[in-house]
């Protein structure tokens, strides 16, 4: 597929992508590591962009009545509205950085669970993704 893009993307002619260009997102590493509390949880991916810019608008989920974006700076947690992506780009939510928190958790998930996420766009619209509950200690090999 990869591959097919390449090659789709060669045909165009140019290497500039402007806002204009479709955004080509792919989602990879996502996990939630279990959670210690009841009512809070976290979430991880990467998202990388081979088209044009894009911009993360808002998450959902079933597990949650609130999923918010974040990111931390210096050590501070601050929520976010949305989140660009850049033309050939990528968006990293990683441990110590830009994160997802769900809120008010419908229950508690477990190691080996699976959370049903829906990631929102501006332009690409709702891509929806399975992200697998970890251990706490968890570290993808990616470091993220």
């Amino acid at each position: 597929m990869a591959i097919a893009a390449a090659v789709t993307l060669a045909g165009c002619g140019s290497d500039d992508k402007d806002s204009s260009a479709e955004p080509e997102l792919k989602v990879t590493g996502a996990y939630m590591p279990a959670p210690s509390m009841d009512s809070m949880a976290a979430g991880f991916f990467t998202v990388t962009n081979s088209g044009g810019a894009d911009t993360l608008t808002s998450v959902t989920s079933d597990l949650a009545d609130d999923v918010t974006l974040h990111s931390t700076n210096g050590g501070a947690m601050e929520e976010e509205k949305s989140f660009a992506i850049p033309a050939d780009g990528r968006l990293d939510f990683a441990s110590g950085g830009n994160h997802l928190m769900f809120e008010k958790l419908t229950h508690k998930p477990k190691q080996g669970e699976k959370v049903s996420v829906e990631l929102h766009f501006a332009k690409s619209g709702t891509v929806k993704i399975s992200m697998p509950v970890e251990s706490a200690t968890y570290t993808p090999e990616t470091g993220h």
